[in-house]
């Protein structure tokens, strides 16, 4: 697998937040046995940022390795903050530097709304993820002890400011 047959769209098209929550509620399964309420979360999220999607304040970036959705991440503007969410990879795409390029594009979409604030919500055992964040300039800044996905994690917030 290269990163080259993995092209980067910023179109949003209808079906594709589908996809998004049912990649989040298998992968984080299989992975961290969050449950339902795990889904429950993605889909309420990515149903609020459709209702309210603007493409001049807003912006995807979806994956796709010969038309099959392989990553994602979203930008939703709010108020002088951009909140990154719903950052995902398939476990074969991992490793190949699509992470970092999505986090270069994130960055690049932040420069050219003139927004320098952004945040995103995690949790404590996505490590690796972790790592890339802090890699560009966001930093813990909350954590929270959390049931929410059907078991016991803390839940952290980390923002990037200027």
């Amino acid at each position: 697998m290269r990163t080259t047959d993995v092209k980067i769209r910023t179109e949003l098209r209808p079906g594709d937040l589908g996809y998004v929550a049912w990649l989040h509620g298998k992968i984080y399964d299989q992975e961290c046995g969050y449950g339902r309420g795990f889904e429950s979360y993605v889909l309420e999220g990515l149903a609020e940022f459709l209702r309210d999607y603007d493409p001049a304040k807003d912006r995807v970036w979806i994956c796709e390795d010969r038309s099959e959705m392989v990553g994602f991440l979203l930008a939703a503007r709010h108020g002088d903050a951009i909140q990154l969410r719903y950052f995902i990879l398939l476990p074969d795409y991992r490793g190949l530097g699509l992470g970092k390029e999505l986090m270069q594009s994130f960055i690049g979409f932040m420069k050219e709304t003139g927004c320098f604030k952004a945040y995103l919500w995690t949790t404590r055992e996505q490590e690796a993820a972790i790592g890339l964040y802090e890699r560009y300039g966001f930093r813990l800044t909350e954590e929270v002890p959390s049931e929410t996905f059907g078991k016991h994690l803390v839940e952290q917030r980390y923002d990037l400011e200027p």
